[in-house]
């Protein structure tokens, strides 16, 4: 709810928001012993980063910082892979701990400066 009145700014803060509860969710998974669970929240998590976050980078436009935050979802997701293949609340908690840093940046943003849509960074 609230995503079709949602502006490109607050869409990229309910991507963080999701992703980061599913990997909450995943850890309480493995915690539980509940790996379909697991599997489900973590396969979540990935398609939240590469399909919602990487996917609206702006590469032609966002320079060097889009080509590194797309670098960096390519790692989290691979972590996230080696996490669901190993039961690793490590790799997990790691890339929670990057997505909670990274949306507490974009948070800063304000939807009204040049660094919201449009930037090249995300749309």
């Amino acid at each position: 709810t609230g995503v079709s009145g949602a502006s490109p700014h607050q869409l990229i803060l309910m991507l963080y928001d999701g992703a980061i509860h599913a990997l909450g969710l995943a850890t309480q998974g493995i915690r539980d012993g509940d790996i379909p669970k697991k599997g489900r929240a973590i396969s979540n998590a990935i398609d939240i980063i590469s399909q919602g976050l990487q996917s609206s980078l702006k590469l032609d436009e966002g320079g060097d910082l889009a080509e590194r935050l797309y670098s960096l979802y390519d790692y989290m997701c691979n972590r996230l892979l080696f996490a669901n293949l190993k039961n690793d609340l490590a790799a997990i908690e790691e890339v929670r701990g990057l997505l909670i840093d990274l949306r507490g940046a974009w948070g800063e943003i304000q939807s009204d400066t040049p660094a919201s849509p449009g930037n090249g960074v995300a749309s």
